[in-house]
């Protein structure tokens, strides 16, 4: 509660989780309309997620060279460069005439998203540094709110609109100009700590590879229910219709409550423990999503959602002030991984599934989330 009035009571920290805010809110209101952009295009499921994949790739080009651009503009213009790039460019996919055009679309977008990723949470990190205070896992809480947002409150308009654009230009215009007005708490920002990190070293790399594994693991298991979580309920526990969608739905809820509580606890336990304790919790929940029995599974997704939402938010905090590392290296090789890992993880469980069955992939998921718990025991107290 520490940090949720911190953010509310100070613009200086209210103005990045805004940020955090907008990239969902958008993302929220352009997953309203994908039926009826496929419906348009005329194209598959397996189109679109081929389409959607080049907005992955498109984040995954951008990520290793933001550190760079942020050098070079300093963090504040790149974070307000990112945010107005990223909600006007995301008007391409739905007014693109065809396919090929949305796929291109999509990659714009990813590069954007890229950016966008790597310089709000360097802008978080450097504030909690300089002020000595915690809101990062709050920050994310703010992410998952703005999808909820913009997905909820555009399925209410969305009787109302003839052409999905024109929602969408209408939502861009809003936060790009909001973004604008509330940029001047951070445009001056650069690298607040860069005179005190050294070059990099080698051996500065260990902690920040234990750091991409957990990342890769945690956000792989995520990704995977985001993806599988209904089918899951629907086939292994026979759950009725009604309820194979209360499984994603408890996860994101849970997830949302867990960080906005999250800073006040890392305050107090560190991000090395809270990292431990949020990946075994994960754990837990997946060995009840693994009995088998759909009130159990339930549950079992609400633990895993409060015990990973707290683990992304410590990464990024615990790599943004590694010694010899600048905030947003730390942060981008972390984003990468893990971006990585929330691709790759529904593919490898559809695999696991076609090979063995939806149970045993499940089980794959425990096993990830109690590795990261055990990378995350070698990691040295911050």
């Amino acid at each position: 509660m520490k940090a949720l009035r911190l953010v509310f009571s100070n613009m200086r920290y209210f103005t990045p989780v805004f940020l955090f805010a907008t990239l969902n809110i958008v993302f929220g209101t352009w997953a309203i309309y994908i039926p009826q952009i496929t419906a348009k295009l005329q194209i598959s499921e397996g189109m679109l997620g081929f389409a959607v994949f080049f907005m992955a790739l498109g984040t995954l080009a951008t990520i290793p060279f933001v550190p760079r651009i942020i050098k070079f503009l300093e963090l504040g213009k790149t974070t307000l460069l990112a945010i107005c790039g990223f909600c006007i460019v995301f008007i391409g996919p739905l007014l693109a005439p065809t396919y090929t055009l949305l796929c291109a679309a999509l990659f714009v977008v990813g590069v954007f998203s890229g950016l966008l990723d790597v310089s709000i949470n360097t802008l978080v990190t450097e504030l909690e540094k300089k002020y000595k205070i915690h809101f990062m896992s709050v920050s994310h809480g703010f992410f998952s709110l703005g999808g909820m947002l913009g997905a909820g409150i555009g399925t209410v308009l969305l009787p109302y609109i003839a052409m999905p654009w024109y929602h969408m230009a209408g939502v861009i215009v809003l936060l790009v100009l909001a973004n604008i007005v509330l940029s001047k708490n951070y445009l001056h920002l650069k690298n607040v700590h860069e005179e005190e990190e050294t070059k990099f070293k080698l051996k500065n790399l260990r902690p920040l590879v234990g750091l991409a594994v957990i990342g890769f693991l945690v956000m792989a298991a995520e990704g995977a229910i985001v993806d599988w979580s209904a089918l899951y309920l629907e086939k292994v526990t026979l759950a009725t219709a009604t309820l194979v969608g209360m499984g994603y739905t408890i996860f994101n809820g849970t997830m949302a409550f867990g960080r906005f509580f999250g800073d006040t606890v890392s305050s107090k336990y560190g991000s090395r423990s809270i990292m431990i304790a949020g990946s075994f919790v994960a754990t837990l929940g997946f060995a009840l999503v693994l009995y088998g029995e759909t009130t159990l599974a339930l549950i079992g997704f609400g633990f895993v959602g409060i015990g990973l939402s707290i683990v992304v938010p410590e990464l990024f905090r615990y790599s943004g002030n590694l010694k010899g590392i600048r905030a947003a290296e730390g942060i981008s090789f972390i984003a990468g991984t893990g971006f990585t890992g929330l691709l790759l993880g529904p593919v490898f469980l559809g695999f696991l599934a076609e090979t063995f069955n939806l149970k045993g992939s499940f089980i794959a998921l425990m096993i990830f989330t109690f590795l990261a718990g055990c990378v995350a025991f070698t990691l040295k107290r911050k």
